[in-house]
């Protein structure tokens, strides 16, 4: 059983598909859950919203894992992390009865990273989408990321230009070396800072809707 904290929204009916909030550094489960009805307003996807499991001395809120460099994860409390949200993905896809391929793993900035990491490794099942909002594509040591296995799973990347945490140029390395695997990548840039710009939000809502649109 995970142990990992998370909130839930449910569908207003049988749900359609799976979305999950990873959110960022420093805050919990709750910073990213009043996107449910911002990106699913007609309340067609069951959507979770884990917290991440690390309080770090000094630092307010949850982790997913230290950073001793932007771009470059600590190897042990990221796949810790990893782990716990392997527990609490597969709970999820068991208890509610959605597939991996009825799921959406979103996130931003280290919470898009671990949408990234668990939607791209070699280990995990590929889900339907991954929407990464102001985030890198991780490259770490004992968890391999499988592109060519990937090719099913659509990405959305929105970035801004102006981003002081993490640059725009990790979202730019990412949609390139997702493209140039073969994945179909929707890229948007924006002259905002570490943030998620409310202008891509309409856009991100089509987007999730084509990725899990009833069969």
């Amino acid at each position: 059983m995970s142990s990992l904290l998370f909130s839930e929204r449910p569908a207003a009916g049988e749900p359609d598909g799976l979305l999950v909030l990873h959110h960022g550094r420093g805050v919990d489960e709750h910073d990213l859950l009043p996107l449910a009805d911002v990106l699913d307003p007609s309340r067609r996807l069951h959507v979770v919203a884990p917290r991440a499991p690390l309080q770090l001395p000094g630092w307010g809120g949850n982790h997913w894992y230290v950073v001793p460099r932007v771009g470059h994860p600590d190897p042990e409390t990221f796949l810790a992390a990893c782990t716990k949200l392997t527990e609490l993905h597969d709970e999820l896809w068991e208890r509610t009865g959605i597939t991996p391929q009825a799921t959406v793993l979103a996130g931003f900035s280290m919470g898009a990273v671990m949408s990234y990491a668990l939607g791209l490794g070699s280990v995990r099942p590929a889900p339907a989408g991954i929407l990464a909002l102001s985030g890198f594509l991780p490259a770490v040591e004992g968890w391999p990321l499988d592109l060519a296995a990937r090719l099913q799973v659509r990405v959305m990347i929105a970035h801004g230009r102006g981003d002081p945490v993490i640059a725009v140029g990790f979202a730019q390395a990412a949609a390139d070396q997702l493209k140039a695997a073969g994945l179909d990548v929707d890229y948007r840039e924006s002259g905002v800072a570490h943030q998620i710009d409310p202008a891509v939000l309409p856009v991100a809502t089509a987007w999730l809707d084509s990725v899990l649109a009833r069969p």
